[in-house]
């Protein structure tokens, strides 16, 4: 049986013993569930011995309500247990002095999905700094990484820092979010009172889950666009498609497993694909389809696609490696249309003057390389195994499981 953070801390006293006393606020969201679909706001506010006084929500807000990127949350006074719901993705990104006024000890309780740029963790470094500057405890109540230890990906390049861009860290970072703090603080040098009450249970390489307690416990949308494990597992690869002009299928059930847009050749791609690196396309099954957006890109207009099956026994996860799959599906698009208008130019999580491809890489490299008709597989493969290899090697300090 796997606990979460959150379920440790409210069945140990001895565990909160060292919160009696202190005003405590939390960082939290929609997924932010004990084992019985509690929500943490509601548990934390039952137990008589602790001083709950404020609470912050992320993106998407402590609803979850915001569906899309730059839809920003307000605060507001949570009507049932009378404290102040502070927005860390409205008017602000970072806490204020008085946010930070609220409370002493911050308990985050956010589940991830062991991405670079899923925006959760950023905001978990502007806590850890706020923290440190003003004096404040934070304890991390952790969760899974539901895609588990894989590692994938270019490092960040330095001075591509943002907000889907915390740190130098690979796409698919292999991390939980307690490790990640502790990560933040080594490498950003943060003094700061920050503690992990660390899962009991986990096991990030056991079937069928991988990662994910599949069967034991309920999956509940961390953001809107997060329905289930499976965009989970192929995210780190389909996140990049909110830097082109593809649907990544927001406006249909099955958001970021599958792309595609009305001027593509579905089943084109998916044979260029394989034609060009059929090792890219290990650990799942490719399915050309048809959908149509309700909103978003290309809404109301049938698109041929792609939809990426990671659910069934096709499924193999050391082999599975999303941002490769899904680089070779922008080099593919390439080849077969040259003039293909692919890169989307937009402002991207408030940045200006920078593609959005490139935000989400961390640098130009993954761009240059699809744009390069003489760039092979082999090239992008030269260029990101010693970055994840060095990875590798610099997240086993900070690893709890």
């Amino acid at each position: 049986m796997i606990l979460f953070g959150l379920d440790r801390l409210l069945a140990d006293p001895a565990l909160r013993r060292p919160l009696a006393g202190k005003r405590i606020a939390l960082l939290a969201h929609p997924a932010s569930l004990t084992a019985d679909l509690t929500h943490a706001i509601d548990a934390l506010a039952a137990l008589s011995e602790l001083n709950l006084t404020a609470a912050f929500g992320p993106q998407h807000g402590l609803r979850g309500d915001k569906q899309d990127n730059m839809v920003e949350s307000p605060d507001f006074l949570d009507h049932r247990l009378g404290i102040p719901i502070f927005s860390l993705y409205g008017e602000v990104r970072r806490p204020t002095a008085a946010m930070l006024d609220a409370f002493d000890v911050l308990l985050v309780d956010l589940q991830d999905l062991g991405c670079r740029i899923y925006t959760f963790i950023t905001t978990l470094l502007y806590m850890l700094e706020a923290a440190a500057r003003h004096g404040k405890t934070v304890w991390i109540l952790d969760r899974p990484n539901p895609v588990g230890r894989p590692v994938e990906g270019l490092i960040l390049r330095p001075g591509w820092e943002s907000f889907v861009g915390a740190g130098p860290l690979p796409m698919r970072h292999g991390l939980t979010l307690g490790e990640l703090a502790r990560w933040f603080i080594a490498e950003f040098h943060l003094d700061v009172d920050c503690q992990v009450i660390p899962m009991q249970g986990w096991r990030p390489d056991a079937a069928p889950g991988f990662g994910w307690p599949l069967g034991e416990r309920a999956w509940i949308n961390p953001s809107p666009n997060a329905p289930n494990l499976f965009m989970a597992r192929c995210y780190a690869g389909t996140v990049m498609l909110e830097g082109t002009t593809l649907s990544e299928g927001r406006g249909t059930t099955r958001p970021l497993e599958l792309f595609g847009a009305p001027d593509i050749d579905a089943r084109a791609v998916i044979a260029g694909m394989r034609a060009l690196a059929p090792d890219w396309l290990a650990g799942c099954r490719l399915r050309d389809c048809w959908f149509e957006p309700t909103f978003h890109k290309h809404a109301g207009t049938l698109c041929n696609g792609v939809q990426i099956h990671v659910e069934d026994v096709s499924y193999r996860h050391g082999e599975f490696r999303p941002w490769r799959l899904l680089a070779l599906a922008f080099k593919t698009i390439r080849r077969l249309y040259p003039d293909y208008p692919l890169w989307r130019d937009f402002a991207y999580e408030y940045e200006r003057g920078r593609l959005a491809i490139d935000l989400i890489n961390g640098g130009e490299t993954l761009r240059r390389w699809v744009d390069d008709p003489a760039a092979t597989p082999a090239d992008l493969d030269r260029l990101a195994g010693p970055d994840e290899a060095a990875w590798s090697e610099a997240r086993r300090a900070h690893l709890l499981y």
